[in-house]
């Protein structure tokens, strides 16, 4: 009875993470509206890199299989978030295309077939394993190396930070969204007792502290003649 009781409180907590991981995903899905914008504004790509989208994308796919019925189990909410952020993904890839002049347009839309084709042999490659505990660890290896490998880009801001002493490039909203969702499928990992969400998701949880630490200690400190553009401003 007591057992039953735990376990059901543990379902709780795992789905309430859950819902909460999703939720605050979306401010990271709806962190390139404002790039977007500018693009969409000047019906040009400028300096902007589409590879983010791709790579992203690829991470988002990878995931959601591995969320899927098919792969383990009681992962819907890992299927769900990465479903919507595989569309979200989509939706700028196909704006980046559209804007993009010739040369970009061709070589994003040879990434495109390459994720898509890298997906493709990643799913029929594990349907063929009849062993599903093997799928789980061959599939959930992926998607772990995909999601600490995404970590690369807030190292980089990390790193442009300390040495510009400014956040003009580190939003705070984005950095609060970051370890927000981190730690709720940190959690949501934790109460599934599943190694291949909980820890990477430990890995964002912990830059999402770092970020926001140092938002707080550069914010105020953050000079005009401290900024270093990634891109010519626009006029």
């Amino acid at each position: 009875m007591v057992f039953s009781a735990s376990h059901s409180v543990f379902i709780i907590c795992r789905d309430a993470a859950g819902i909460a991981g999703n939720i605050f995903a979306f401010g990271l899905f709806l962190s390139p509206i404002h790039t977007y914008r500018r693009i969409i504004r000047n019906r040009s790509t400028e300096e902007f890199s589409g590879l983010p989208y791709i790579y992203a994308l690829l991470n988002c796919l990878i995931c959601t299989w591995y969320g899927s019925p098919l792969v383990s189990s009681d992962n819907l909410l890992i299927m769900t978030v990465n479903s919507a952020g595989a569309v979200f993904q989509l939706v700028y890839i196909a704006l980046f295309i559209i804007y993009a002049e010739k040369s970009k347009k061709v070589r994003m839309l040879g990434f495109l077939l390459a994720d898509f084709g890298l997906f493709a042999i990643i799913v029929f490659g594990s349907l063929q394993m009849t062993d599903l505990f093997m799928r789980q660890l061959i599939v959930g290896l992926l998607s772990c190396v995909s999601l600490i490998s995404m970590f690369a880009s807030p190292m980089f801001i990390i790193n442009l930070v300390i040495r510009t002493k400014s956040v003009e490039f580190m939003p705070f909203y984005l950095s609060l969204s970051t370890f927000l969702m981190s730690t709720s499928f940190f959690l949501y990992g934790i109460f599934n007792y599943d190694l291949f969400i909980y820890l990477p998701n430990g890995i964002g949880t912990i830059l999402g502290i770092v970020q926001l630490a140092l938002y707080f200690y550069y914010k105020d400190s953050s000079k005009e003649d401290s900024r270093e553009p990634l891109i010519d401003p626009y006029p």
